[in-house]
């Protein structure tokens, strides 16, 4: 299993922008039944204005990854870390990169602020 962001999921289904290696990805995991969404994903994707009804229904047909026990602590001392170091830690990235760290499960993004959990929290990028 893969997780997918919402910015890789906006170039996926954009004709404006450029494909690229998580593009590919996303095609890969979709056909062989490997695409899941953590809840925050999934919340950004059915709140973008003009949502469509199959892609709605495709994102909910996704397995979502569930939030485990202290998740929230977790996430809370993963962003405390990230920001004592002056890093950038937006709260919905660091419940993203929580979700994934706590499943094992590598994440295919465009936002380079992912990369700031690599090495603090173990989060596994996918490119």
């Amino acid at each position: 299993m893969i997780a997918i962001d919402s910015s890789s999921w906006v170039a996926f289904f954009s004709p404006d922008e450029p494909e690229g290696d998580d593009t590919a990805m996303i095609e890969s995991a979709l056909r062989d039944h490997q695409a899941c969404l953590p809840g925050v994903v999934l919340a950004e994707l059915l709140s973008a204005r003009g949502l469509s009804r199959a892609f709605r229904e495709l994102f909910l047909e996704l397995p979502l990854l569930e939030v485990h026990q202290g998740f929230w602590e977790r996430a809370g001392s993963l962003r405390a870390g990230l920001l004592s170091k002056g890093r950038r830690a937006r709260l919905a990235d660091v419940l993203i990169a929580q979700s994934c760290i706590d499943h094992g499960v590598r994440l295919v993004t465009r936002d380079s602020d992912f990369r700031h959990f690599v090495k603090p929290g173990g989060l596994r990028l996918a490119l």
